[in-house]
């Protein structure tokens, strides 16, 4: 969008000095509610008929294994509740947990009602500030002062009691641009707070696939460990009788020693897994042990929702919350406008004033006026930051700009990620398949002789490496669905306005 003015922004070049005879019309102008400075205008979306360079896939490869179903895009909103799509039960649970107890989400939630209280508090600049005041004196003068000399001093009490009124009179519309500014900054901290949202959901879904893969990888080495323990006796007792020589022995025993080491680092990865989603969670690590996860408790969704790209500027937060940045800067540049202006303001006190209390109420003294106000010489501060002001708004700008094309790449990628999981599945599945019917056959010439202990250990180790390959596939096509589901905005705008998200409790004041 561009700075368009309003029409009374034209009286910027107006005489520096508002003369008596000019009052009326500035009060005709304050009537009609002009305001200086741009009016905003929302950006349009871009015009793109698909997401990346080449048009999303109908559907992906499908595998003849659990989770290796085919993805089918349909031009549909995402669902307010996404992550129930992957159909765990249990994962439901910790979403819904999560979100009545993350820190995160409190810390964002109390950003939003800073940012309306202070919206609210803008606002009161729009109506008169009434005050009432008491004050109570005891006074010493001079009579000589007064034409009475010798007459010594006088000692006496005085009481006031008044009811003052002041009230700037928004002539330029500075006042109503402020209100404006805070209410877009509240506008940015509600998308923020939705952002959050999702953020959080998506990193509780792929943290909790994470565990899930270091949990399997770490079942299917120990099962290694355990095949070549048992092997491993074989081939002492082989060598024992002579069978076999050294070398043999020396390589089952190396080999051995190689797949236990490889078993810490995966017990470390899967702790820091599920102590990542434990914080997600809102828990501490040590409570990380209540949310366990496989596999095999998750599901690959098959339908999956893709919005169009002219749709997605009004779907994701962090798109939203940057147009409410370029909202506000809009305002801004109106305040910095009218701040170059006459300020004109109105004043009144109604009140009594007695020298004896009794009597306090018993009259009334009263008084009305009003100023100008018009910046003559500020050392060119106030054109300096109207000018800072507009690039302000350059700037949030190009960062609006910035955002939705950081969007649409988000998404791009996100869709051809989730095609080539699906190839990479597939192919690690057969990989997989044909590794375990060689070491299948390797073991049984193992035994009857036909086949060394190192040709054994070859098959092993490569169906090791395509299986841990299948499971890391498919563990990686889970999390870029549930990538898929934020990069479209994670559904919010879906949400029963009824049924808003959780707050969590914030914490007692110490």
């Amino acid at each position: 969008m561009t700075l368009k003015q309003r029409p009374c922004s034209r009286l910027t070049g107006v005489p520096r000095l508002v003369l008596a005879p000019a009052l009326p019309s500035v009060l005709a102008l304050a009537l009609a509610g002009c305001a200086v400075g741009p009016d905003f205008e929302r950006p349009q979306a871009p015009v793109a008929d698909r997401y990346g360079a080449e048009p999303a896939p109908a559907q992906t490869t499908a595998t003849a294994v659990r989770g290796g179903e085919a993805q089918t895009f349909l031009a549909k909103p995402v669902d307010a509740r996404w992550w129930t799509a992957f159909g765990s039960p249990k994962l439901d649970a910790l979403v819904e947990q999560a979100l009545n107890a993350s820190p995160t989400l409190a810390s964002a939630q109390a950003a939003l009602r800073i940012a309306e209280e202070n919206a609210r508090a803008r606002g009161g600049a729009l109506l008169p500030s009434v005050d009432a005041a008491f004050s109570p004196s005891r006074q010493k003068i001079d009579t000589g002062s007064f034409g009475n000399p010798g007459g010594g001093g006088v000692i006496y009490s005085l009481f006031n009691a008044s009811v003052n009124v002041s009230y700037g009179l928004d002539i330029w519309g500075g006042t109503r641009r402020g209100v404006e500014a805070s209410q877009a900054a509240a506008e940015t901290a509600a998308y923020q707070l939705e952002a959050t949202y999702q953020t959080l959901i998506a990193n509780l879904v792929t943290s909790a696939v994470e565990t899930a893969e270091q949990r399997a990888l770490l079942v299917g080495q120990e099962m290694i460990v355990a095949d070549q323990e048992r092997l491993l006796t074989i081939t002492e007792r082989q060598h024992e009788i002579g069978s076999i020589g050294r070398n043999e022995l020396l390589a089952a025993q190396s080999s051995i020693a190689s797949e236990r080491a490889k078993l810490q680092p995966l017990r470390l990865a899967l702790t820091r897994a599920q102590n990542q989603l434990a914080v997600y969670a809102g828990r501490l690590p040590s409570e990380a042990a209540a949310s366990q996860f496989e596999l095999s408790e998750l599901t690959v969704p098959q339908a999956v929702p893709l919005s169009l790209p002219s749709e997605l500027v009004r779907q994701r937060p962090d798109v939203l919350a940057a147009e409410a940045r370029l909202h506000e800067a809009a305002a801004n540049v109106g305040v910095a406008t009218a701040n170059l202006l006459p300020q004109i303001s109105l004043t009144a006190s109604f009140g009594t004033q007695s020298s004896i209390f009794e009597n306090l109420f018993t009259g009334n003294i009263w008084s009305i006026g009003g100023s100008v106000l018009q910046p003559l010489f500020r050392g060119g501060e106030l054109t300096a930051n109207r000018r800072a002001a507009i690039a302000r708004f350059d700037q949030a700008r190009a960062d609006y700009r910035q955002t939705v094309i950081l969007a649409f790449q988000n998404v791009a990628d996100t869709l051809r990620a989730l095609e080539i999981d699906a190839d990479t599945l597939n192919a690690d599945h057969a990989a997989a398949a044909a590794a375990e019917a060689r070491l299948r056959l390797v073991e049984r010439q193992h035994q009857l002789g036909a086949a060394s202990y190192l040709a054994l250990l070859d098959a092993q180790q490569a169906w090791t490496r395509t299986r841990a390959a299948q499971v890391i596939s498919l563990a990686t096509r889970m999390q870029d669905t549930a990538a898929l589901f934020q990069a479209l905005g994670g559904g919010w705008m879906q949400r029963d306005p009824a049924q808003p998200m959780p707050q969590v409790q914030a914490t007692a004041a110490p």
